[in-house]
């Protein structure tokens, strides 16, 4: 499989309203290329609306957003987008899920086939190209959602909150996955997620926000070696502190 050409992004002093109701405040961000960088923060705190900017499915904003030096005015292929709902087609295959968002790829047929083969082995699901989303687990089809992200062989990979709706279980395995399709495709990846561990589990950094209107509370580095456990001193010691920040007491993990 070919690499992937993996670029900055840069956000500059971005605000956002709704109406007359400030959503974000004045965002300046640089995540490096092929950095994974969680955005960590409650609900209401403007990370979900920060993504969208990123993707460009919102352009009504006040600052600038770049990747790879070039503004973002609307949404591209270079720009893969993984929602916490899988929203795939009920009435296509994975496969065929997965072929959808090469519509406006400029391959041909048996290259876009060759890719979809390439991008459903990278998540794992062999033996299910054929399989509608009805028949898969909930697990299996945000694998198929994240095939389809990657399928087009963007700089950056967004992803918002992709694993709130699973069990606990599903969630931590779909974890160690997209870290190890993280090594693999070496792309650079935001995840927005409210949760602790799994921000710090699989950030490089962790940007923490905070509410109304959102802005960025704290970036703290993760100088932990991969695969994280989750039992190390210091990996406590930093989940500790991240939920300090929150005003949370500490809980256990699973």
């Amino acid at each position: 499989m070919t690499a992937v050409v993996s670029e900055d992004v840069e956000i500059d002093h971005v605000s956002k309203h709704y109406a007359a109701l400030p959503v974000l405040d004045d965002i300046s961000l640089r995540i490096r290329a092929g950095e994974f960088v969680s955005v960590l923060g409650a609900s209401g705190c403007g990370k979900s609306t920060l993504l969208r900017l990123i993707a460009g499915l919102d352009t009504d904003y006040t600052g600038e957003i770049r990747v790879a030096g070039d503004r973002v005015r609307d949404t591209s292929l270079q720009r893969g987008i993984v929602f916490q709902d899988h929203r795939l087609f009920p009435w296509l295959t994975a496969a065929q899920n997965v072929l959808a968002a090469l519509r406006n790829a400029p391959l041909s047929l048996y290259e876009k086939r060759q890719a979809v083969a390439e991008h459903i082995a990278l998540v794992g699901l062999e033996g299910f190209e054929n399989a509608y989303p009805h028949q898969l687990s909930g697990g299996m089809a945000q694998r198929v959602a994240i095939a389809r992200g990657l399928v087009n062989r963007p700089r950056v990979l967004l992803l918002d909150e992709p694993f709130g709706a699973l069990d606990a279980l599903t969630r931590a395995r779909l974890q160690n996955e997209l870290q190890r399709i993280w090594e693999h495709e070496r792309i650079t990846m935001v995840l927005v997620t409210h949760d602790v561990d799994e921000a710090l589990y699989l950030g490089d950094r962790v940007v923490t926000m905070a509410p109304r209107p959102g802005r960025i509370k704290r970036i703290a580095e993760v100088n932990l070696p991969r695969p994280r456990d989750r039992a190390d001193p210091r990996y406590v010691a930093l989940r500790d502190q991240l939920l300090a920040g929150f005003g949370q007491p500490h809980t256990t993990q699973p």
